[in-house]
């Protein structure tokens, strides 16, 4: 993600911070500071966020490990001013393994809370749930509350919050994923509608939960449409199999006449059957402006780039796509390169396959429409 630094990498799964938290910092700090214009003051409050965003880091570790038991990677962790967000590759395929995946980041906050609960009873302090606040009392007090608070808000059924992720894999157990994802988005954006209700008359912070739970239940919703609709279509279908290739030892001007001359940008290189590199269209315009025409495609080709098999399917390959920010890759079958996948022609495909569905929806139409005349 843009605007996000690396802060640590715990168990292979890097952590990053954006921007936007110092923002967050930076608030209390002054929110602290001119409460009673005292600096220890202020900077145990900032602390105590900090130690607040730990446990939020090990909630999404939480669910990062438990979908790793399941074969899930997770891209990495993200701290934000509203949580965490564990970025895995993709949700669990059985609703049981989703439900598992879900409950255990608000399962690490309640051994964190019961931790605390029983360091406290240790030194003879018995704290009472009902009294202890998180902006009052003893620090431990206070963190053990969070953790708490965590737990509850985090099971709330409202998208993208476990809660909702939850609410998702029960419904999956009795009804198809994408009638599921649907039912839960909806219970996500009522919720969404309350936060804001309660929001514009008590804590503006709800309005800015609201707009994410709404946002977070629409994409969720989108994202099961396009994994159904994508996740069982091999590449070979959406692949260019009619493109041009270039050697190491072509030149740029080479390269540019296949440009002008056609519609590819980007051009696998190769040696044999074995793929060096590509070349964008981007190097390549870099590489003229600097070293001029004559200068080989070696010299100019990305050497790290991803490989499509023609059988994946074609939600794996975007995958691939978006990983390696790329317009185009080369398509693979048994060492041998067979095609390229291009965005454009995607798009294409898809706005093709969107045409010819509206098509037989109105097709089918029109056959209800004569038989109930008949």
């Amino acid at each position: 993600m843009r605007w996000s630094w690396k802060i640590g990498r715990v168990a292979g799964i890097n952590i990053y911070m954006h921007a936007t938290f110092l923002l967050l910092l930076l608030f209390i700090l002054l929110a602290y500071w001119f409460q009673g214009h005292n600096l220890a003051t202020a900077l145990a409050g900032v602390f105590f966020i900090l130690v607040t965003f730990a446990c939020v880091i090990f909630h999404e570790l939480g669910h990062a490990l438990t979908a790793r038991r399941y074969g899930v990677r997770t891209r990495d962790i993200i701290l934000l001013p509203i949580g965490g967000v564990a970025r895995l590759e993709r949700m669990p395929d059985q609703p049981l393994q989703e439900l598992w995946v879900a409950l255990a980041g608000p399962a690490v906050n309640l051994v964190i809370a019961a931790g605390l609960w029983l360091l406290l009873s240790a030194q003879g302090i018995h704290p009472a749930l009902g009294s202890v606040r998180w902006a009052a009392g003893s620090f431990l007090d206070r963190v053990m509350v969070v953790n708490l608070w965590l737990v509850g808000f985090n099971l709330l059924p409202a998208f993208p919050m476990d809660g909702g992720r939850v609410l998702r894999a029960l419904l999956a157990m009795r009804t198809d994923y994408v009638h599921a994802t649907q039912m839960a988005a909806h219970v996500g954006q009522a919720m969404a509608l309350v936060f804001g209700f309660i929001g514009l008359f008590s804590n503006p912070f709800l309005l800015f939960i609201a707009l994410f739970v709404w946002m977070g239940a629409e994409a969720e919703a989108a994202a099961v449409q396009v994994h159904t609709s994508l996740g069982t279509i091999p590449v070979q279908r959406v692949m260019l199999t009619n493109f041009r290739t270039l050697q190491p030892d072509d030149t740029l001007a080479q390269a540019v006449d296949h440009i002008l001359g056609g519609f590819q940008h980007d051009f696998p290189v190769v040696f044999g059957d074995r793929v060096l590199g590509v070349l964008t269209r981007e190097d390549l315009i870099s590489a003229l402006a600097q070293r001029g025409p004559e200068v080989h495609v070696r010299d100019a080709m990305c050497r790290e780039f991803q490989i499509a098999d023609s059988h994946d399917m074609l939600e794996r390959a975007l995958g691939l796509l978006r990983d390696c920010r790329c317009r185009s890759i080369p398509v693979q079958h048994d060492g041998r390169l067979v095609g390229m996948l291009d965005i454009e022609n995607v798009g294409e495909f898809l706005m093709i396959q969107s045409a010819l569905r509206q098509q037989g929806a109105r097709e089918k139409a029109e056959k209800a429409a004569v038989t109930h005349t008949g």
